[in-house]
């Protein structure tokens, strides 16, 4: 096999191109089966197999900086670069990293888990290359769905402007995660048709160059004709007025036409942008037909195509969608917005049933919250629909555009918590510290699928100001839903056991069945123990915190977030406020009282099972019953229940 003499990019330099056809389809082989066993990026990999060996062939990495817009897209550059032999341990714990990772290889130059970065990224690396006297290329590949993305253009304006030689490989494949949308989405779509500008324009110059006597006339005549020949070939060239020398559209399957284009970009003064078109999938007939399903997917049968499903209750993010089809039937305010994420969401219902109201912005954060802030001005009940990882691009819109107004916009946050295989760049641990400091805003997390859904009817009944529901991925708990909705009072929780030695407050369905598990070996000690289901965050159930500070020694916070101004630290806090109240007011003193706080410590959290993560940080049943076991002190002959 050719791939087995593939230990480093300088070995493909020496490969006919015969042999490189050939690795190119033993490399998608590969994929497919590595993938089948341990799930992945299928789809945007197969898409990528000539342009990667193109780059390296063309590029002399790490010399030359190869920057990937999200690493998802780089498992042929993970395999060229050495690192064949572990993708058995594709994110899983302690192997592999599913995207780039600047600790796996030095042919690793950013590492990204979020779309339309890696221009930013190679403008910064090319200024420190020109400021240090250095020679070597810079080059980013990005996909055209990250191109949507607001920072991307803001890059893009400024390499136009600096002029900095600097390579841009546009990954044309018509799709993102779900299908593109927007101008230039359809500005793409009228290049690929219009074929060749570059290559044409050369061709007529070298023509009318060689005629005897009168070609450098017409030559002359013809400069006159470009903009109108621009315009024919490549409608609006909006590349070439941004400052970029635009080269394309080229066959990102072509070997010969990949190389050939990117030898040009190379040797060309200024930014340059080589537009590629692929086919996400290619090579294997299952990832070509349903390239969205594929995109990232877990295990499947090679030979049919079909994903390894294990059989369980449905997700969360199916029971919202199939909560706000309901409930927009019944409301015509109702308006769905998601940033290119209908499938990830699973919102592929409500966008069949609900076209109208249902607006799919592409990689636009931002957009994505301010135009919902400008839905609500005007009456709508708008749900933006994001991961909690993606989320973090719009905080200052949620707070400017949003809770600033305090206007009526749901956030329905998916990926809340441990994400698993997809690591630190995905892992929705950072919503709850950052949203809790945010004025107006009522924060939520159910501890099931049926009280997600009961709190989606309240967040949308709700016409105090931006409301925030965070879920987990995944299938949910597995209990009935009730046929009927109802309102949960704003700020209230839920006694699930009783208990006098500690209270155990849990957020989310991951962190009431730890306090479950928790709370049984305590028990089986001979300890008495309260679970809450912590459902609301923000704003805290004072009432019951009053009661729990009378009533038991110790008070235990559980939350799959980021400690650090995390809701255990809200809790500690409440307690020290009021503690303080009572002293000016005069009233009675609340009793000591201790805490525990449980959740995820100051660092990022890597890729992995979120069982194994859990365990890792600490949060498995027998660390936390042991924790709290050494730090319950029961007062001898006294019995203290709950009020």
């Amino acid at each position: 096999m050719i791939l087995e003499r593939i230990a480093e990019p300088a070995d493909l330099k020496t490969l006919s191109y015969d042999e490189l056809v050939a690795l190119a389809e033993e490399i998608r082989t590969f994929l497919i089966h590595s993938l089948a066993k341990t799930g992945g990026h299928l789809a945007p990999n197969l898409g990528v197999v000539e342009l990667t060996l193109a780059l390296h062939r063309v590029f002399d990495s790490p010399r030359d900086r190869i920057v990937w817009d999200i690493g998802h897209q780089a498992y042929v550059h993970k395999l060229v670069t050495g690192r064949k032999d572990r993708f058995p341990t594709l994110r899983q714990y302690g192997g592999m990293s599913g995207f780039l990772k600047r600790a796996e290889s030095p042919h690793d130059v950013w590492e990204a888990g979020h779309a339309s970065t890696s221009l930013s990224a190679a403008h910064g690396m090319a200024v420190a290359r020109d400021l240090r006297g250095e020679t070597h290329a810079v080059v980013a590949v990005i996909g055209d769905g990250a191109l949507t993305g607001g920072m991307a253009f803001e890059a893009l304006n400024n390499i136009g402007h600096e002029k900095r030689r600097l390579i841009v490989v546009l990954n044309d494949n018509e799709m993102s995660i779900s299908t593109n949308v927007g101008a230039l989405h359809e500005y793409l779509g009228r290049i690929r048709t219009a074929g060749g500008y570059r290559w044409a324009k050369g061709e007529i110059e070298a023509f009318l160059r060689r005629i005897p006597a009168i070609g450098g006339g017409l030559f002359k005549t013809a400069e006159r004709a470009k903009e109108a020949l621009k315009q024919f070939f490549i409608p609006g060239m909006l590349f070439e007025e941004l400052g970029l020398t635009y080269l394309g559209p080229v066959n990102g399957h072509d070997l010969v036409q990949l190389e050939k284009s990117l030898s040009m970009a190379k040797k060309t003064n200024g930014p340059t942008i080589v537009h590629v078109l692929t086919i996400k999938g290619k090579g294997y007939r299952a990832a070509e037909a349903d390239a969205d399903a594929y995109h990232g997917c877990g295990p499947y049968k090679v030979e049919s195509g079909e994903m390894i499903k294990v059989v369980g209750p449905p997700s969360y993010g199916s029971i919202l969608t199939q909560t706000l089809v309901r409930l927009a039937e019944a409301d015509a305010r109702i308006v769905v917005i998601t940033p290119a994420m209908i499938s990830g969401s699973g919102l592929r219902p409500f966008f069949d049933r609900f076209p109208a109201r249902s607006f799919d912005v592409g990689i636009a954060e931002q957009h994505a919250v301010t135009m919902a802030a400008g839905l609500a001005a005007e009456g709508m009940k708008p749900v933006v629909s994001i991961y909690s990882t993606f989320l973090q691009r719009a905080y200052d819109q949620l707070i400017h555009d949003v809770a600033l107004q305090n206007l009526n916009v749901v956030f329905a946050i998916d990926r809340a918590g441990l994400v698993g295989q997809d690591g630190e760049t995905h892992q929705g641990v950072f919503d709850i510290p950052a949203l809790s400091t945010v004025p107006n805003i009522i924060l939520a997390m159910p501890k099931d699928e049926n009280e997600l859904q009961h709190l989606l009817y309240t967040a949308l009944r709700y016409d105090g100001g931006p409301f925030a529901l965070r879920y987990p991925r995944g299938s949910g708990v597995g209990v009935p839903l009730d046929a009927e909705f109802r309102e949960i009072p704003i700020g209230t929780w839920e006694m699930l056991q009783d208990g006098r030695d500690a209270a155990l407050l849990a957020v989310g369905a991951n962190m009431i069945r730890l306090a479950r598990a928790v709370a049984d070996r305590l028990i089986r000690l001979g300890l008495s123990v309260a679970v809450v289901n912590a459902r609301f965050l923000k704003p805290l159930d004072e009432t019951m915190l009053l009661a729990l500070y009378r009533s038991v020694p110790l008070i235990v916070t559980l939350e799959e977030s980021a400690l650090l101004g995390g809701f255990g630290e809200r809790v500690v806090a409440h307690y020290h406020e009021r503690q303080e109240a009572s002293r000016v007011t005069r009233d009675p003193a609340l009793p000591a009282v201790r805490f525990l706080r449980f959740g995820l410590p100051d660092r990022f959290i890597p890729h992995g099972s979120v069982e194994a993560l859990l365990a890792d940080v600490g949060l498995s049943p027998e660390a936390v019953a042991e924790r709290i076991r050494t730090a319950i002190v029961r007062p001898i002959g006294q019995a203290r229940g709950l009020s």
